[in-house]
């Protein structure tokens, strides 16, 4: 395979950073483009370039982008229950820098854009598991604007005639994950409370369904995507197809810890879908996915490399940032995880 310029928006974050890793591996150059403000400077590999930036600030012909050949779009705000209470900044993170991020890659000729996506796009759809064929119905701001993102993708790659595809990674979890987010990724939630000496919490019955993915099977898959033809013009879900409860992948990191505590229960929050998993049969297919590790394997190594990393510390937005607080769990207005 030879060398292509590849571009990683958000690739000192979770998901990036791994795919970043990937590239560099297969003998890619890649630029990061990232403000931190979700990633670390020790996620990024050393020979990659970083450029330290927020695309809400790109200009149409910015020439950051001359030269790239390939976009892997993961810089996102990806806080689907946030969301509810901070339409506009979401917004603004998610669908606004999306556009002038496309506009770039048109005005500087890019070959291929592949975008990660979001499993919110399904919304509250009762027919479980959800494939591709099912229509996008979000239900909350962030899932408005992922779908929003696919569309003009779709819309924009047929016109200005370059490939793409859209990839719907799920609950991907896995060393690296930002453990200070108290707003998302419920299984870093839980080991940062549990490193804390506190009870992990869960919103509602724990009934809910969810499939998890372990990050480097993803990764993998997302990377190689661009590189397989039979992914151009495509959506792909990719991630777990098993559900687990809620309260028993709870149970899986106390276990992990090999502690004897119990989950605290808190009221269910807003617009929470109550089951959301996907099919894998495209993902088998085209990319070749298939799980390495099981989900208890998997929150063991999480758990193992936590452990190993200075005690987290919830980093919250400031309370101006929110510009809805009616109905917003008390454990984000008063900082309470």
């Amino acid at each position: 395979m030879n060398q292509v310029n590849c571009l990683v928006t958000g690739g000192a974050g979770f998901i990036g950073s791994h795919i970043v890793d990937q590239l560099i591996g297969s003998g890619h150059s890649v630029t990061v483009i990232d403000d931190l403000s979700g990633g670390y400077l020790s996620n990024i590999n050393e020979k990659a370039k970083l450029i330290q930036k927020d695309l809400t600030a790109l200009k149409a012909d910015d020439p950051i982008l001359k030269d790239i050949e390939i976009i892997y779009h993961l810089a996102a705000f990806p806080a689907e229950g946030l969301s509810v209470f901070t339409p506009e900044y979401v917004t603004q993170r998610n669908l606004t820098a999306f556009i002038k991020l496309l506009t770039a890659s048109i005005n500087n000729q890019v070959k291929t854009f592949s975008f990660a996506s979001s499993m919110s796009v399904y919304g509250n759809n009762p027919n479980c598991p959800f494939d591709e064929t099912h229509p996008r119905n979000p239900t909350d701001p962030y899932g408005i604007c992922k779908a929003s993102c696919e569309r003009y993708l779709e819309i924009y790659g047929v016109e200005y005639n370059f490939n793409y595809n859209i990839i719907r990674p799920h609950n991907v979890y896995g060393i690296r994950q930002n453990l200070n987010d108290p707003y998302r990724n419920v299984i870093g939630i839980w080991i940062n409370r549990i490193l804390n000496g506190k009870n992990p919490i869960i919103y509602g019955d724990g009934e809910q369904l969810r499939a998890f993915s372990y990050i480097q099977d993803v990764a993998s898959c997302m990377a190689e995507s661009v590189f397989i033809e039979d992914s151009f013009g495509e959506i792909i879900n990719l991630g777990g197809a098993k559900p687990y409860r809620i309260v028993d992948v709870c149970y899986s990191v106390i276990d992990a810890f090999k502690l004897d505590i119990e989950p605290l229960f808190y009221p269910p929050r807003p617009m929470e879908v109550k089951n959301a998993y996907c099919t894998t049969e495209k993902s088998e297919k085209i990319l070749g996915y298939k799980e390495s590790k099981n989900l208890e394997e998997g929150i063991s190594e999480m758990v193992a490399w936590a452990k190993t990393l200075p005690k987290p510390k919830f980093k919250y937005l400031s309370n101006k940032t929110y510009e809805i607080t009616e109905h917003m769990p008390k454990t984000w207005l008063n900082r309470e995880m």
